[in-house]
């Protein structure tokens, strides 16, 4: 491992001084404001960890087109046999809070089935672990369960328990089981209220679980499900193809130091037990985002927490609409800057720490760019030569940073293309080139409403705001006009604003920010579009940001569109 994190290092140093250092041509040309030094140092603040999503994605993008198992590649000394005798014994962890309990387990009905149907449901059972608080949604979870288990052949393999107060969050659900009802299991495997796993993937993860006696948490690549929702679809699309290679490539780095990602894994239950129950931050509050935190305690513990990139049957849910994107990202942020209080905990390993700060960064980029567009809106607005930004190296500059930004996305992509059998599972060239161009004008327009969303909330929690933990909204609906105005106002008009900024100051300065900022200006309409559902039903008619479940006849779900449907 240290030759590999020698050479990842060597490859984000010049992903972060080629792009800075053209930065430093284009606002140095004409001499230094203050406005022009903050930009650099902000610029400098955050290259690395966009370095780090360039680098891992060229790294991944290398693992994956090296023609070998990809597993063994980032793993060499992983065993898996899978024609090795089975004996196992593992629990499967569904945790659920205000769900729709029989669709939530009408998503395990199938995988249960196939693992009965190859004579290995004896490994396994299922614990539903709710923290309902609500005494009516809890009587109909009751309902559902009562009714999903007299379909069992076995019931007995079926438990439920709700908490009476749901005391450190999903995590605190979680740990209560292993230290209490866990007794005779060796594994769990973890799963969300909307996670769907293969019955094929959750045997290879037993196996590597079984077979590599060192290793305490094996994490699965997560992929969407299919959807015919256009927010969540465009979405999942961009992410399908970055996180192949990005997974691939941070396997291949961080390795025996990998990443949890708090579903879709399995964990062996004694040093998870000894090693993982997560501390009280120092003002008494409990950890939102306890996954990462729960990886880097194993890890220093001198545990191994590995990923396995391969796309495998292991799938879960987008939000439907941009209004519920930003009520996850809000919570995930809380989460994620809790771990500045984490930093120093003496058990963790400095792989540990670091895998915290690319958490938190994640992040500060939000008000770090923002930040940058005010000092740029100043710096055009300046009437001092010094002012002056030579727009060639300025340009090229943006061009670099945006591309580190999207490499993972843009070099899985192109993994695609080169690879001719995989291409017909996208639906050919032209058309994957069509879902690339069109989420690529997506996320263009996201990102400024994310970032500027981030930066007001993470203003908030400074002042003192508290996130909870709320329940999600998972099922499609479409967002009527004024409840976009009435959440995305004010981005409406810190876009317009901005944009008359850079206008004010010159055109160039408009072409600058224009791409950087139109997302906020359209995010009302953004939103109302992106959760119409006649606009869905065009995409998935035309094939458009399909992802290949959705044209393979063994696919674990069901077909978007009816027939009549489809043909209207």
């Amino acid at each position: 491992m240290p030759v590999r994190r020698l050479l990842y290092l060597a490859l984000v140093l010049a992903c972060c001084a080629l792009p800075l250092a053209l930065l430093w041509r284009a606002l140095g040309a004409g001499g230094w404001t203050v406005a022009e030094a903050l930009i650099w140092l902000l610029a400098a603040a955050v290259s690395p960890w966009l370095a780090t999503l360039g680098a891992s994605a060229m790294v991944g993008f290398a693992v994956l087109m090296a023609g070998r198992d990809p597993l063994h590649v980032v793993w060499p000394e992983a065993r898996l046999d899978e024609r090795a005798p089975f004996a196992l014994r593992t629990a499967i962890l569904v945790c659920i809070r205000n769900e729709d309990t029989a669709a939530v387990l009408a998503r395990i009905r199938p995988l249960l089935a196939a693992l009965e149907a190859r004579g290995l449901g004896e490994h396994f059972a299922l614990f539903v672990l709710s923290d309902t608080q609500d005494e009516a949604a809890a009587a109909e979870e009751i309902r559902a369960v009562t009714a999903f288990r007299a379909t069992l052949a076995h019931p007995e393999r079926l438990s439920y328990r709700r908490r009476d107060t749901n005391e450190g969050f999903k995590a605190g659900n979680v740990m209560e089981f292993v230290r209490n009802r866990s007794a005779g299991f060796e594994a769990m495997i973890t799963l969300d209220a909307d996670s769907v796993m293969t019955a094929e993937c959750m045997l290879r993860l037993a196996r590597l679980m079984a077979q590599n006696p060192r290793a305490a948490l094996v994490q699965t690549l997560i992929v969407a499900r299919p959807t015919a929702a256009p927010f969540p679809r465009l979405f999942q699309f961009g992410m399908r193809h970055g996180m192949r290679c990005y997974a691939a490539g941070i396997a291949w780095w961080q390795g025996p130091d990998g990443p949890y990602w708090g579903h879709n894994a399995i964990l062996r239950i004694a040093p998870f037990r000894d090693h993982a129950e997560l501390p009280t931050l120092p003002d008494g509050a409990r950890i939102l985002s306890h996954d990462q935190v729960e990886a880097t305690l194993l890890r220093g513990a001198g545990w191994e927490v590995r990923l396995d990139p391969l796309e495998q049957g292991s799938y879960e849910a987008n939000p439907p609409s941009l209004l519920e994107f930003m009520r996850r990202d809000v919570r995930w942020m809380a989460g994620n800057l809790q771990y500045l209080a984490l930093l120093r905990m003496p058990l963790l390993s400095w792989m540990g720490r670091i895998q915290l700060m690319l958490a938190i960064l994640l992040f500060l980029l939000s008000p770090v760019l923002v930040a940058i567009t005010l000092a740029s809106l100043v710096n055009a607005l300046d009437p001092d030569p010094r002012a002056a930004v030579a727009s060639g190296p300025g340009v090229a500059a943006t061009l670099l940073f945006v591309g580190l930004y999207c490499a993972p996305k843009l070099l899985g992509a192109l993994e695609v293309t080169l690879k001719r059998a995989a291409r017909p599972r996208w639906g050919g060239g032209a058309r994957l080139a069509a879902g690339v161009a069109v989420e690529f004008v997506f996320y263009l327009l996201l990102f400024p409403i994310s970032a500027l969303n981030q930066t007001v909330e993470m203003a908030a929690m400074a002042l003192g705001r508290r996130v909870g933990w709320a329940p999600q909204a998972r099922e499609d609906r479409r967002v009527r006009v004024a409840d976009a105005a009435r959440a995305l106002w004010w981005h409406t008009l810190a876009g317009a604003g901005l944009l008359a900024g850079f206008a004010a100051a010159s055109g160039a300065a408009l072409l600058w920010a224009l791409p950087l900022l139109a997302g906020a200006v359209l995010a009302v309409p953004f939103c109302v579009v992106t959760a119409d559902p006649a606009v869905g039903r065009r995409l998935v008619r035309s094939g458009l940001a399909a992802i290949p479940e959705e044209r393979d006849p063994h696919s674990p779900f069901p077909p978007l569109l009816s027939p009549q449907a489809r043909a209207a």
